[in-house]
C-alpha cells in the first residue's frame, strides 16, 4: 500500500545523502558505537539525516558547524531510538540551541518554607518542556565515549521523560512493560544513592552523584551510563539496567563485552 510518510522518508534520504568519508569522521569520534552491525549503522545514518530535517540547529556565537559536526550530534541522539518504532519519540520541540560552552541559566526553588531563591546557575545542556534542547558544544564534543558522560543522551532522555508531562523519571513504558517492576528498579536505586551521599555527601559514588538530584536526573544520568558505561550500571544497580534494556530495546552491555573479547586492545574508557 502507498504510504506518504513513506514516501517522503525515501525522497529526504534520497535529497541528503551522507558522504562516506563524512560518516567515517563521525564513526571514529564515537567510540558508542562500535560493535553495531551493518543494518544498525545503515539504520542510524538514515535516522540522523531525518533528524537533522525535523530539527533546526541554532548556533551562538563561537558554533559553526560542518556536515560532520550535524551529524555527530544527530547519531548521538538517535542511538537510544535505534531499536524503537519510527513513532516520532522526539516530539513536543523543533529546535536545539548550541552555545559553545557552559551557559548561565537562571534558576527558581522554592524552599519549605515558602520562600525562593532565585540564582544563574552553569549548565552545560537543558531540556525545556515544550521548549528547545539547549546543548554546549564543548560538551557535545566531549561525549560519544565509553565513559559515562554523554550531553546529548542525558538531555533527550529528558525530552523521552517529558511525554507524560514533567519530566518525573518515568517516560511512557512500552505495552510489555510492568509499572511496578520500573518504579521499584527506579526508585530503590535512587533511595540507595541518596543514603550514599547522605552518610557521605562526598562520596566517589559509582554513578555520578547527580542522579540523585531528583528521579528526572536519576532517568537522565542512567541513560548516560546505559549507553557509555553499561558495565558500570549493570554491576551498580542491575535492576536498573534491565528496565533500560526494555525500554530502549538493547543490549549495550553485551556489545561492549563483544568488542572487549574480539579485541583485547579495545578499551572500556574511550
Amino acid at each position: 500500500m502507498w504510504s506518504l510518510s513513506a514516501w517522503r522518508r525515501r525522497r529526504t534520504l534520497a535529497r541528503h545523502p551522507v558522504d562516506a568519508q563524512t560518516w567515517h569522521g563521525v564513526r571514529q569520534h564515537l567510540a558508542i558505537l562500535d560493535g553495531l552491525d551493518e543494518p544498525e549503522e545503515q539504520r542510524l545514518r538514515e535516522r540522523s539525516v531525518l533528524f537533522l530535517q525535523a530539527k533546526h540547529l541554532t548556533c551562538l556565537p563561537g558554533v559553526e558547524l560542518s556536515e560532520q559536526d550535524r551529524l555527530l550530534l544527530a547519531a548521538q541522539a538517535q542511538l537510544p531510538l535505534l531499536h524503537l518504532a519510527e513513532l516520532n519519540w522526539y516530539q513536543g520541540f523543533h529546535e536545539i540551541i548550541l552555545y559553545a560552552d557552559d551557559f548561565l541559566s537562571p534558576q527558581r526553588h522554592r524552599d519549605a518554607s515558602g520562600v525562593e531563591h532565585q540564582w544563574d546557575g552553569e549548565h552545560s545542556g537543558e531540556a525545556w518542556q515544550h521548549g528547545p534542547v539547549i546543548l554546549a558544544w564543548s560538551g557535545v564534543l566531549a561525549s560519544g565515549g565509553w565513559d559515562g558522560y554523554n550531553l546529548v543522551v542525558h538531555e533527550l532522555a529528558h525530552k523521552l521523560d517529558m511525554l507524560n508531562g514533567d519530566a518525573n523519571g518515568h517516560p511512557p513504558l512500552h505495552s510489555d512493560m510492568r509499572v511496578q517492576d520500573w518504579a521499584s528498579a527506579m526508585q530503590g536505586a535512587y533511595d540507595d544513592l541518596n543514603r550514599q551521599l547522605d552518610r557521605h555527601p562526598d562520596a566517589d559514588t559509582t554513578i555520578d552523584p547527580y542522579a540523585a538530584e531528583n528521579p528526572a536526573e536519576f532517568f537522565a544520568v542512567t541513560s548516560e551510563y546505559f549507553f557509555s558505561a553499561p558495565d558500570l550500571l549493570s554491576a551498580t544497580y542491575p535492576e536498573v539496567y534491565r528496565q533500560l534494556a526494555a525500554f530502549y530495546r538493547q543490549d549495550p552491555l553485551s556489545r561492549l563485552q563483544r568488542l572487549q573479547a574480539n579485541h583485547p586492545q579495545y578499551k572500556a574508557s574511550e
